[in-house]
């Protein structure tokens, strides 16, 4: 097999040939599908080996004590000879990865030859294609997370358990120092776990990563920024916990936590940084200096992590298995999302070209990937082989006219409904706004003050319970859309909802489930594009078609202000998840299907993706999803291509059709038409008259899951099947 080694007395990087492990009692073997670059600590060892003998000695101290005990006793020679046999041997790389058990060992029966794991340790989860691993050093993926994702499993451990090491409580505000892959990691973590995050790294892109996965606030450790930002968030008190996720020489870190932390805080170190402690600034506030030790308890314990012998879970709660077991979960249940922090996915056979790659600058990364030959598509399949798109399965209840007026409640009342929504139902003939419900009384009254609802209140049941409503408007942030879709549709009410309908499987099968239990399918999300005019008029000029069509869809989405609650992807999904079903309805009503395959590709580090569906037809859907574009570039234009014809849109402003015809509208002078008032206009008159909702539910649905399926195939790193109900 092969195994990446690296010469410390030389500094030589190379894949070898080596003999395969076997399989011992206690431990299973693993062929490795995705192996995880630890970008601090492996980079770290890496460059050491590079320098010279004193550099070594420079870098290292604590080997230089033991070297100078070993002349104590064995003299100069002996240890000059042990020293450099040590030094000129090859020693392995990597402790964080993912791959097939391909057998199981004597005493082991928490798992199967086929199942995919996690695996942990310097010495176990090496970057080989295969590796023997312990019992406590591995743990079953649970199903539908992916490999690449799962590989980060060890590094995300050591993450936790410095967390842990902190003790973070709701409410509390926490200062993490370094924004590499353990402090992002960190970041998401303590937002998770309720925190409000202030991150602190000198790189302006790691910063904007860390805030787009839940920090409030990042900045450079020198901006007066962060010390305003931490004076706000904690009413000038100080942050409740540190967390050193920096390396280097620099005592930087550790003068910035005394500093900012509040009297009587936690410094958590997790990283490897100086740690020359200002005595009067740590004395003065008591501060709590933590250690966090690797993965958890059981590290480094040859009882423990070679014998198998588990520590009591009364005693010991988290140890370094339970972690690892714990980290996957958080990914699997999306609290956790580790994707943006992928910058690259190298082949093995690359892999000494990627670490002085690494090493020399060229490639700067958060987190990179080793993908090893023969294992991607089982990996893959493994993962993710399909998005289902679900049966919609309901007898609908019989629909009767309403009386008019149609009665609406909104529940939200945000700057969306209040700026794209009321204003086209405010003294629309036959609409009464009944009633209005937000988290805030005061948000509330205003609504009322400005819209004219009858009442205002705070309390959803109000609404829910209310026979004289006829119909919800959902239009709260996206994390909450399907929970209150569903519970008004058992309620009885006909629902709008503003895109997302859901942000997981789990929630679309759980309003669909809703649909089934109450005969209620009168939805409608808020797809407005196919229903702008500009855009009807355009397709009916291009007329029907008979082969397949080519559609490039470009979105200049833009950047968003810092601190909009669109970045926080740990809670409300990713701005694609957010707004890209817009998109793909889009296309699919311009192509009169729905699609069947869905691909995807994503930037390091950011948002910008392209998006490829196919439909049945062979058609297909080229959708860029752009926020680094200049805000003077239009936000949206359309081209659809087929039958020796063109459609053409310039972002709801103007359009035009080449052919045998040509066809160019007349420049719209106002505000973009973007279908908002067709569409409110087309659900009103459906709850009126108890027709057909503006758009089936069978198309609401599959573009959900078209949707979904693009952070799936973003995870699997492969295309993507829509099957259908079987």
């Amino acid at each position: 097999m092969k195994q990446v080694v690296q010469n410390y007395k030389s500094g030589e990087l190379a894949v070898l040939d080596v003999p395969a492990p076997g399989c011992k009692p206690g431990g299973v073997l693993v062929r490795t599908s995705y192996s995880l670059i630890s970008t601090g600590t492996e980079l770290m060892k890496v460059s050491e080996a590079g320098m010279s003998m004193l550099g070594k000695a420079r870098s290292r101290p604590d080997q230089v004590a033991k070297v100078m005990q070993s002349v104590a006793v064995n003299g100069v020679p002996a240890t000059y000879r042990k020293v450099m046999g040590k030094l000129d041997s090859y020693t392995p790389l990597g402790y964080s990865l993912c791959g097939v058990v391909e057998q199981v060992g004597d005493g082991i029966d928490d798992v199967k030859v086929g199942d995919l794991v996690a695996c942990a340790g310097n010495e176990h989860a090496l970057h080989a294609e295969l590796n023997w691993v312990p019992k406590n050093l591995y743990a079953r993926v649970p199903d539908g997370l992916a490999a690449r994702h799962a590989a980060f499993g060890t590094v995300g451990s050591i993450a936790l358990q410095g967390v842990r090491q902190g003790e973070p409580r709701l409410g509390e505000v926490a200062l993490v120092v370094g924004l590499g892959l353990i402090g992002q990691l960190v970041v998401q973590l303590l937002t998770a776990s309720g925190a409000r995050v202030v991150g602190v790294d000198p790189d302006p892109v790691r910063c904007g990563l860390a805030e787009r996965l839940g920090a409030a606030v990042c900045g450079d450790p020198a901006s007066p920024a962060v010390e305003a930002a931490v004076a706000e968030l904690t009413d000038g008190h100080g942050v409740d916990q540190v967390y050193l996720a920096a390396g280097g020489a620099d005592n930087q870190p550790v003068e910035l936590a005394a500093r900012l932390s509040r009297d009587r805080g936690r410094v958590v170190d997790i990283g490897k940084c100086r740690l020359d402690l200002p005595w009067n600034a740590y004395y003065e506030k008591e501060l709590d200096v933590r250690f966090s030790r690797s993965y958890g308890p059981g590290r480094y314990d040859p009882e423990y992590e070679l014998d198998g012998r588990d520590y009591p879970i009364g005693y010991v709660r988290w140890t370094e298995r339970r972690n690892l077991a714990c980290f996957l979960d958080l990914m699997h249940r999306g609290r956790v999302d580790v994707e943006p922090l992928v910058s690259h996915v190298a082949d093995f056979d690359d892999a000494v070209e990627t670490y002085r790659s690494l090493k020399d600058g060229d490639l700067k990364a958060v987190a990179v990937l080793f993908r090893y030959p023969g294992q991607t598509a089982e990996a893959v399949e493994a993962a993710v082989p399909e998005v289902a798109v679900p049966a919609v399965r309901v007898a609908p209840r019989p629909v009767l006219p309403v009386r008019s007026p149609v009665r609406l409640a909104f529940v939200g009342a945000g700057n969306y409904a209040t700026s794209m929504l009321l204003p086209h139902l405010v003294g629309r003939d036959g609409v009464e706004l009944s009633t209005v419900v937000t988290t805030t009384a005061l948000s509330a009254a205003n609504a009322r003050r400005k819209f004219g609802f009858a009442r205002a209140t705070t309390d959803l049941d109000a609404v829910l319970g209310d026979p004289s409503v006829d119909a919800v408007f959902v239009v709260t942030r996206h994390s909450s859309h399907a929970a209150l879709t569903r519970e008004a549709l058992l309620a009885g009410k006909a629902v709008f909802v503003e895109k997302p309908l859901a942000l997981s499987g789990d929630e679309l099968a759980g309003v669909l489930a809703a649909v089934e239990e109450s005969g209620n399918d009168r939805i409608q999300v808020g797809f407005n594009r196919r229903f702008a005019p500009l855009l009807q008029e355009a397709r009916r000029r291009f007329g029907a078609r008979t082969g397949p069509a080519s559609l490039r869809y470009l979105v200049n989405a833009g950047r968003l202000q810092d601190g909009s609650w669109y970045l926080r992807q740990g809670t409300e999904g990713s701005r694609f998840d957010g707004e890209g079903g817009h998109f793909i309805d889009t296309a699919s009503w311009l192509l009169g299907a729905d699609p069947v395959s869905v691909y995807a590709t994503a930037a390091p580090g950011g948002d910008d993706l392209q998006v490829v569906l196919g439909y049945p037809d062979g058609s297909t859907a080229a959708i860029g999803y752009v926020t680094t574009g200049p805000s003077g570039f239009p936000k949206e234009t359309l081209d659809l291509i087929a039958d020796g014809k063109v459609l053409k849109l310039d972002d709801f402003v103007r359009a035009s059709v080449h052919g045998p015809e040509r066809w160019v509208s007349s420049r719209l002078p106002k505000a973009r038409d973007k279908g908002q008032n067709a569409e409110l206009a087309a659900f009103v008159r459906a709850v009126r008259t108890g027709g057909p909702m503006p758009v089936p539910l069978e198309s609401l649905v599959a573009t959900t899951a078209a949707t979904l399926a693009v952070r799936a195939g973003l995870a699997a790193g492969a295309p993507v099947t829509l099957a259908g109900p079987r």
